[in-house]
């Protein structure tokens, strides 16, 4: 083993030194929660191609080496993969204090890392509910917040916050969910317009059902919902390039597709006790 080491050195200080050109900071870059897969690691390619350097949170290491190390291969970029779990603690905070020590201004926050749970809230562990509240809702409102004043000290800044469909809606089975959703789209929508003046724009995107990790574990726990048809679950790509589109306009909120658009559009023109009927019928289904 020491011989192949010894033959080999040359190349491996060659490995070594890439390895930490691809962790430099870069002095600006967009930052995506929740990019080990699904969306957030969809927009982070969005991104890329866009010339932009990227800061890729998520809790796993080894699938943001991987993705870091794709992305810039690919697109010339420099990415930095920052494994953290979100849903700890002042994990935020702590983030957003490691960004800082090293230089880096966000000119975009994409607040992507989410949970969902399906299934009857009395039969759901409380401690299961706190964790969506957490990332959900915690999580996103306290990175928010920590990265927000550089945005407005630099007079512009772009906020891609990943709600959902579910935001314009109560759902039973998913009752948690739904409503750290719906925080997350009126939240957006003060921020877009008490950030306006100082250059800032701020967006919800929100998908119908999407082909993502996430959904595929909820699709295998739960016998309704695996029972959803093919044409009702979105692709990734194109769900990430409609939000990246939506961002770049300004748009305050995007709903990726046009079901998805009409029931978004129905749900907020109904009379509520009319949505509550309608979703609770369908809700049930899935308990």
């Amino acid at each position: 083993m020491a011989e192949a080491v010894k033959k080999t050195g040359t190349r491996k200080k060659t490995a070594t030194k890439k390895t930490r050109t691809r962790r430099a900071s870069p002095r600006s870059a967009a930052l995506i929660t929740g990019a080990s897969g699904g969306i957030g690691e969809a927009l982070a390619h969005e991104f890329a191609k866009d010339g932009c350097n990227l800061i890729l949170v998520a809790r796993s290491k080894d699938k943001l080496e991987k993705i870091a190390a794709a992305l810039e291969k690919k697109y010339g970029i420099v990415a930095l993969p920052l494994a953290l779990d979100l849903a700890e603690s002042n994990a935020a905070t702590r983030l957003a204090e490691d960004i800082a020590a090293r230089g880096i201004h966000i000119e975009t926050l994409v607040n992507n890392a989410g949970i969902l749970e399906l299934g009857a809230f009395g039969e759901t562990a409380a401690e299961r509910h706190l964790e969506l509240v957490q990332l959900n809702i915690v999580a996103l409102t306290e990175l928010t917040s920590r990265v927000l004043p550089t945005m407005i000290a630099a007079g512009k800044g772009h906020i891609l916050n990943v709600a959902s469909i579910a935001a314009f809606q109560p759902i039973p089975s998913l009752a948690t969910y739904a409503a750290t959703k719906a925080y997350v789209l009126s939240l957006t929508e003060s921020l877009s317009e008490e950030l306006k003046p100082h250059g800032i724009s701020v967006t919800a995107l929100c998908p119908g059902i999407t082909d993502t990790g996430m959904v595929a574990d909820a699709k295998s726990k739960n016998d309704a919902a695996a029972k959803i048809p093919g044409f009702m679950i979105s692709d990734v790509k194109a769900v990430a390039a409609e939000g990246y589109a939506a961002m770049k306009k300004g748009e305050v909120i995007r709903v990726p597709g046009i079901v998805n658009m009409a029931a978004a559009v129905a749900g907020r023109a109904s009379p509520r006790w009319l949505v509550r009927a309608v979703s609770g019928a369908f809700g049930r289904l899935a308990l």
